[in-house]
C-alpha cells in the first residue's frame, strides 16, 4: 500500500538514451523528457488503478498482480506483459508486440521518493516521482 498516492515526476537519469534504445525519434525523445509526468496509483490487494496524466495524454490503467495485460506508450509502442511484487518492489516483464524485445521495469519506493526503473537493450533509465 505504500505506492498509494499522487507522484509528480522531479527528475530523469539516462531517460533520453532510454527512449532512444526504444526507437523514438529525436523530437518525441526531447518532448518525452518534459512530459509533466504524474501518476495516481491505487492499490486495493492485488489490483491496481493507475492514472497517468501528461502533456501527451491521460490514461487509466488497471491489471491485477501476475495477469498479463496489454499496454500502450506514450509514443503508440503495444506491449504485452505482468507486474508482480517482489517483496515491497513491484516487478514487470513486457514483451513488445512490434519486435518480441523485452522491457523491464520496477517501481519501488526509496526514501520519500517513487523510482521507476526501465532496462531495454541494456540500457537502464530511472525516473524519480515525489508525492504531490
Amino acid at each position: 500500500m505504500a505506492f498509494n498516492g499522487a507522484w509528480k515526476i522531479d527528475r530523469n537519469e539516462n531517460y533520453e538514451k532510454f527512449m532512444e534504445a526504444m526507437g523514438i525519434g529525436m523530437m518525441k525523445r526531447k518532448l518525452g523528457a518534459h512530459d509533466n509526468l504524474k501518476i495516481t496509483i491505487q492499490q486495493n490487494g492485488d489490483k491496481f488503478n493507475i492514472k497517468e496524466h501528461s502533456n501527451f495524454r491521460n490514461i487509466e490503467i488497471e491489471f491485477t498482480l501476475g495477469v498479463s495485460f496489454d499496454y500502450s506508450l506514450a509514443d503508440g509502442t503495444e506491449l504485452s506483459g505482468a507486474w508482480t511484487l517482489e517483496g515491497n518492489k513491484l516487478v514487470a516483464t513486457f514483451t513488445r508486440k512490434d519486435n518480441g524485445k523485452v522491457l523491464k521495469a520496477t517501481r519501488e519506493i526509496v526514501g520519500d521518493e517513487l523510482v521507476q526503473t526501465y532496462v531495454y537493450e541494456g540500457v537502464e533509465s530511472k525516473r524519480f516521482f515525489k508525492r504531490g
